[in-house]
């Protein structure tokens, strides 16, 4: 599979490649664990970058969710509306996918990326935001986080497809990829989102 090459600000751009030499070295997926958490540490047929990759789509999923619940039942347009609700549907099918991998890996359900913020990942602040906006800057805010949600976790499952260790979670990595390409094209061709992605 060819890369799609995403610009992204400067910053965030450091970001994404700070995050993703975390992944292929193993790290964390970038971030420190809480106080008193063991660092991910590799099963007999994971990688640590395996380890890395599902304990943070997890939560960028979980988190996705939630905008898309509220912008299914709240965006303007009635385009932006249908969209949200089935990219929420994809993302909690995911779901149900990552946290079987994470039983079959032998790792806990818990966020160990709580509190921090990650590139891609909806903050408590972005959906204290989203719930605050009405109209078309919600819709403008709800276009800008799952624009980047999505490429962000596409980039950080890119890294999984090349560096992971266990087959079946490539391949969940893959699909996301692929789902994740289609669900940007599909964003980009929504009414405001030219004004609201520059």
């Amino acid at each position: 599979m060819t890369p799609v090459s995403l610009p992204l600000p400067p910053l965030r751009r450091a970001a994404v490649l700070v995050l993703l030499g975390a992944l292929a070295l193993g790290g964390a997926a970038g971030c420190s664990p809480p106080p008193g958490t063991p660092p991910p540490t590799p099963t007999a047929t994971s990688t640590a970058t395996d380890v890395g990759w599902v304990q943070l789509m997890t939560p960028m999923n979980q988190q996705a969710v939630k905008l898309l619940t509220l912008a299914a039942a709240r965006a303007a347009e009635p385009r932006v509306r249908d969209f949200a609700g089935r990219l929420r549907t994809g993302q909690e099918a995911e779901l149900d996918r990552l946290r079987s991998l994470l039983t079959r890996m032998g790792l806990p359900g818990t966020d160990v990326h709580a509190g921090h913020d990650m590139p891609g990942m909806v903050t408590v602040r972005d959906l204290e935001a989203a719930r605050a906006a009405e109209g078309p800057a919600f819709d403008r805010l709800v276009l800008v986080q799952i624009r980047d949600h999505l490429r962000q976790s596409a980039q950080v499952s890119r890294s999984e497809i090349t560096s992971g260790g266990r087959a079946d979670a490539r391949e969940l990595a893959a699909a996301l990829v692929t789902a994740r390409e289609a669900s940007l094209a599909e964003l980009e061709r929504l009414p405001g989102a030219g004004r609201a992605l520059g």
